[in-house]
């Protein structure tokens, strides 16, 4: 599908990617690895055709259709849902333009029986074929199925994207990619908006759906889930490893050990060699000797080792004071926008030194409670902030307010106070700012380096309760282990609201969640309540549809805040034996889903194999291909709304 030959790409004088090789084939499933500033969202642009390299090539197959998520969506704030979704379609449009015009000339002319009317009449035809082929007469409807599959309301269709959050936003833009159906899906940080339910459909969709896909992800979890295949770039090259990322870890760490017995072989043979030298450099009887060691040292190819990160992030917060015995205690806290109710009747009680998270889908109000216990917005109850707390808060944009226009040190200099301003370089330094990297304008940082430095400002004050929402998002697998173990040996309180399961694996001991307008304390750490949620069919974070619901309009005053979500329970079983007969009814849908699904790879399977011929000019000619292509599209579509009507069903029954 995708050939890279020889790709080298220079900023300035500096290599970023050198003597880059690999090719991307049907129904790859490519995670794309490296540290921060390695090159990862720049060879994503390089394969879409957003971005020249600076040499090399790139050859794609042609009439190749790649979609493109990038980490920072441009949606238009003048379009609705419904319109923003249309893009997708954009060649529909053209291709009814075209029909409607050729239609006009034919109803304006009276040539019949000349040979210029007859070959419009055959053009027009033809092109009327293919818009049916494309589906162009049913594109709506698979449009609103899509949307209402991805948790959209039909009351949302017609209400501008200003009104939804990024994660709505980022819905909106799957949508997009998944109605134009590419041959080539790249995704870059696609879960940085999104909450586990749609995380987890976005699994689903990339491992079942989807042709070939090349992502950028700093989600463990959701890259181990998805991708087959490995590609590291790392001392501005690749390395290929055709093995999902914990198989990767392991091969990876296996290689550099080889690489470094060779390398010190290598270096041990090079210094006998140089002392053999030295030694009889000048005693005649040996100089053919001498010379004969030269050229086997000239012959040398030194040894590369793979690179790695020698600039830890060394992360440790300072020592706080002790604060009281319960730094959160909320009690029946309820918060509503006009007539809606975001979270009510809200009870909980942190203890000192919990680390406790906060999880839901995107708009039950995690973020509204944040601001609740910051004071930030009025709400309705009891909260009180215990006695000597001291907050930290890591806000989700906390990146994304820093002065751009400011260097890394003068970012720090300025909130800095008393003794710590003599330390900001040591700091920096441990924060991988050291040396020239300091006097960097943040407007040319990463996402990464940029959530690093909001960080330091965090670090600077002693405080007993951290609350970091979404802190995780831009930073890569490293720093976020690097957090995760200094967040694990801070004395003092933390709420972390995140929808990574990996980073809240063994770091929490206590998880709300947050759902229906209420909020729901589980016991134990984050997979202990994925796999209750699991076990009681209840499954709220994993539903797309009728469960997550999308924003209310009653939202609009309040979009940066929250997004309407209404969460639908299926009661449990009043029996054992009515909950045995449940799980029989689950276990047949589920196999019913997927004969479907396997209905519709083997129908988009015949298709591609038609769509070849076709591309051939003895296939373009014949009409019979043409015919079977079109009742090949009729019947996947008839195929796919059996699936959304019997996934439907199952997430009822769920």
């Amino acid at each position: 599908m995708v050939s890279i030959e020889n790709l080298r790409v220079e900023f300035g004088a500096e290599p970023l990617l050198t003597d880059v090789n690999f090719v991307i084939n049907p129904k790859d499933r490519i995670a794309l690895v490296g540290k921060n500033g390695a090159g990862k969202s720049t060879l994503l642009k390089i394969i879409a055709g957003m971005q020249q390299p600076t040499g090399g090539n790139v050859a794609r197959q042609k009439d190749l259709c790649i979609g493109y998520l990038p980490q920072v969506m441009v949606l238009s704030d003048e379009r609705t849902v419904m319109e923003e979704a249309e893009t997708a379609f954009a060649h529909i449009a053209e291709m009814q333009d075209r029909l409607a015009k050729l239609n006009q000339e034919l109803a304006e002319r009276t040539d019949y029986e000349s040979e210029a009317y007859m070959q419009l009449v055959e053009k027009f035809t033809h092109e009327n074929e293919r818009f049916t082929m494309m589906g162009g007469a049913n594109y709506h409807a698979e449009l609103e199925r899509t949307l209402i599959g991805l948790g959209f309301q039909r009351e949302d269709f017609n209400r501008p994207t200003s009104e939804f959050s990024g994660g709505w936003r980022m819905r909106v833009e799957l949508a997009k990619l998944l109605l134009q159906k590419p041959d080539l899906l790249l995704l870059d940080e696609p879960t940085n908006h999104l909450d586990i339910g749609s995380i987890q459909w976005l699994e689903q969709f990339l491992a079942q759906r989807a042709n070939a896909v090349v992502l950028v992800s700093h989600d463990r979890a959701f890259i181990n889930n998805v991708t087959s295949r490995t590609i590291e770039i790392s001392c501005h090259r690749i390395n290929d490893y055709r093995v999902k990322y914990d198989d990767y870890v392991r091969l990876r760490a296996e290689r550099r050990e080889s690489q470094i017995r060779a390398y010190e072989n290598q270096q041990k043979e090079i210094a006998e060699i140089k002392a053999f030298i030295e030694a009889f450099r000048y005693k005649p009887t040996k100089s053919n000797q001498v010379q004969s060691r030269i050229k086997q040292l000239e012959k040398i190819v030194p040894i590369e080792i793979d690179e790695i990160d020698t600039s830890q992030l060394h992360l440790k917060f300072p020592p706080c004071l002790r604060s009281g015995d319960y730094p959160i205690l909320c009690e029946d806290v309820q918060k509503r926008y006009g007539s809606h109710t975001v979270f009510h009747d809200v009870t909980l009680s942190i203890r000192r030194g919990e680390k406790v998270a906060f999880v839901g889908n995107n708009g039950e109000g995690k973020s509204t409670l944040v601001k609740c216990i910051m004071g930030e917005i009025p709400f309705e109850g009891k909260l009180t902030v215990g006695h000597n707390v001291q907050i930290g808060y890591f806000a989700q944009n906390q990146a994304q307010l820093l002065d751009g226009n400011l260097t890394v040190f003068d970012t720090i200099d300025r909130v800095a106070k008393g003794d710590i301003r003599l330390k900001i370089r040591d700091i920096l330094g441990a924060f991988m700012f050291g040396g020239e990297a300091s006097d960097k304008f943040v407007k040319v940082l990463s996402g990464g380096e940029r959530s690093r430095l909001a960080m330091i400002r965090l670090l600077l004050e002693p405080v007993n309760l951290l609350i970091l929402d979404e802190p995780t998002n831009h930073l890569d697998m490293q720093s976020k282990d690097i957090l995760k173990q200094a967040i694990h040996d801070f004395d003092g309180t933390a709420i972390i609201v995140s929808h990574d399961r990996d980073f809240l694996d063994g770091l929490v001991s206590k998880v709300y969640e947050f759902g229906g307008g209420r909020v729901r304390e589980h016991l134990g750490g984050i997979y202990d309540f994925l796999q209750k949620k699991q076990i009681d069919s209840l499954n709220e974070l994993g539903r797309t549809l009728n469960s997550t619901g999308s924003p209310s309009t009653s939202d609009t005053r309040s979009a940066q805040n929250t997004d309407i979500a209404q969460s639908v329970q299926t009661p449990p079983a009043s029996s054992y034996q009515e909950q045995k007969e449940h799980n029989k009814l689950v276990k047949r849908k589920e196999k019913a889903v997927a004969e479907a699904e396997a209905n519709i790879t083997r129908i988009e399977e015949a298709i591609r194999q038609i769509e070849t011929q076709l591309a051939t000019p003895e296939g373009a000619a014949n009409t019979e291909l043409f015919t079977k292509y079109g009742d090949l599209k009729k019947e996947l579509s008839a195929a796919e709304d059996e699936w959304t009507e019997l996934s439907m069903e199952l997430e009822e029954l769920r």
